[in-house]
C-alpha cells in the first residue's frame, strides 16, 4: 500500500496495480470518441489495468485508439476463444493490430470447455507457447465460468493468471479458487465484480474484494460517472464497516441461490430468447428503475418466452448448471403480475 491507495499484485506475473481494472467489454456500445475519452481519464485517474477480448466486436480497437503511445505505462489483458492453435495465432496478430501494440502483457484463453494443455489435440497452449517466445505475449493466463475447469487450470501450474466471476454473492467453492491461486502464486482478476449489474452498491463491492489481498476487480465501465465513482477510490477505497456488512447480507439473502449471473454463454436461443436478460427480469425490476423494463419493447422481448421450444440447450449450456426454461419461465409469470400491477416492485 503507498498513500493509502491498495495495490495488487498478480501473482508471478510479477505486473503490480491499483485495486481498480477497467473492464473494456461496455465500451463497445459507445462511439469512438466517448471510449477514448473514458479510457484516457481512466488513465488520467490512475487506472493502470485494462482487460478486453477479440470477443468484444470493437473494444481492443477503441483501446489502441486512446492508449496508443502510453504502451510502457499500462497493463493490456486480452482474450481468444478460438478453439485451435492456428485460429489463436490469427486472434493474436488481429488484436496486436487492433491494440496497436507490439506485445500483449496477459493472454488469456477465453472461457474453453476444457484446460488447454501442451500436446494436446487443440494446440492452444503451444501456440500461446510460440508467440510467448516470440515476445508478442508475456503471461498465459485463462478465463472461465466452470469450477472444475479452473480448479484444473491452477492445480496444472500451466497459468500465471485465473480470471473468474468473483463478487460478494460468490461462495465457499469461488473462495477456494482464491485461496488456490494465492497458494499456487497465480494472479485471480475478479470479472462480474457488480454481478451483471444485479449489484448496485459498488462501495460494497470493493470492501469485499480489499478483503482478498491478491484479488485484481475489472470493473465494466461505459459512463463517466460510473468511472469517477472507481476512480474515487484510488484515493479513498472503501473498507469494510457494519454498514457495509449489513448492505452485503441484505444483498446476500435477496440473490445467492439460482440466479441468472448473465453470462451469456447459453446463447444464441434458437427461439430468438434474450435469455441472459429475461432469465433474471425480476431482479432487473426491483434492483434498478424498473420503468425501463416494463416498455412496449421489453413486454416484447419478455412475450419470446412463450415461444421456448424446450430443447434445453441454454440448460446444457449454463455453466452455473441452472434449470433456465424453468427460471425463464417463473421470470415470464412475475413479469405478467408486474405489468398486470398485480405485484408492486418498489
Amino acid at each position: 500500500m503507498e498513500n493509502n491507495k491498495v495495490q495488487v499484485r498478480l501473482g508471478s506475473t510479477g505486473i503490480v496495480v491499483n485495486k481498480n481494472g477497467f473492464g473494456a467489454l461496455p465500451i463497445q456500445r459507445v462511439s469512438d470518441e466517448a471510449a477514448v475519452k473514458l479510457l484516457r481519464r481512466a488513465y488520467e485517474g490512475g487506472i493502470r489495468f485494462f482487460d478486453t477480448a477479440r470477443a468484444y466486436s470493437d473494444s481492443e480497437h477503441k483501446l489502441g485508439l486512446a492508449l496508443e503511445g502510453m504502451r510502457d505505462k499500462i497493463f493490456i489483458a486480452t482474450k481468444s476463444g478460438a478453439q485451435t492453435g492456428e485460429a489463436m495465432k490469427k486472434d493474436l496478430e488481429t488484436s496486436l493490430e487492433m491494440l496497436r501494440a507490439d506485445y500483449i502483457d496477459i493472454y488469456q484463453f477465453h472461457n474453453p470447455a476444457f484446460c488447454p494443455k501442451p500436446g494436446d489435440e487443440s494446440g492452444l497452449y503451444d501456440a500461446a507457447l510460440e508467440a510467448k517466445a516470440a515476445g508478442k505475449i508475456r503471461h498465459i493466463g485463462i478465463t472461465n465460468h466452470r469450477l472444475g475447469v479452473a480448479k484444473e487450470a491452477i492445480e496444472s501450474g500451466l497459468y500465471e493468471t485465473l480470471q473468474f466471476p468473483f463478487s460478494y454473492l460468490a461462495g465457499e467453492k469461488e473462495e477456494e479458487l482464491v485461496e488456490g491461486c494465492k497458494k499456487a502464486d497465480m494472479g485471480f482478476i475478479a470479472m462480474k465484480a457488480l454481478s451483471g449489474g444485479l449489484i448496485t452498491n459498488s462501495a460494497a463491492a470493493y470492501a469485499h474484494a480489499a478483503e482478498f489481498d491478491n484479488v485484481l476487480p475489472i470493473w465494466g465501465v461505459q459512463r463517466e460517472n460510473e468511472l469517477e465513482e472507481f476512480l474515487s477510490y484510488i484515493e479513498n477505497p472503501p473498507v469494510m464497516t457494519d454498514e457495509i456488512r449489513a448492505i452485503i447480507d441484505k444483498d446476500r439473502a435477496e440473490l445467492c441461490g439460482e440466479f441468472c449471473r448473465g453470462c451469456g454463454y447459453c446463447m444464441p436461443c434458437p427461439a430468438g430468447i434474450e435469455i441472459n436478460t429475461c432469465a433474471r427480469m425480476s431482479l432487473l425490476l426491483r434492483r434498478s428503475p424498473s420503468d425501463g423494463w416494463l416498455t412496449d419493447k421489453a413486454q416484447e422481448m419478455m412475450g419470446k418466452i412463450e415461444g421456448c421450444l424446450h430443447c434445453n440447450q441454454c440448460k446444457a449450456k449454463c455453466p452455473y448448471g441452472l434449470d433456465t426454461p424453468n427460471l425463464l419461465a417463473r421470470n415470464l409469470e412475475d413479469y405478467k403480475e408486474v405489468v398486470a400491477g398485480k405485484v408492486s416492485v418498489i
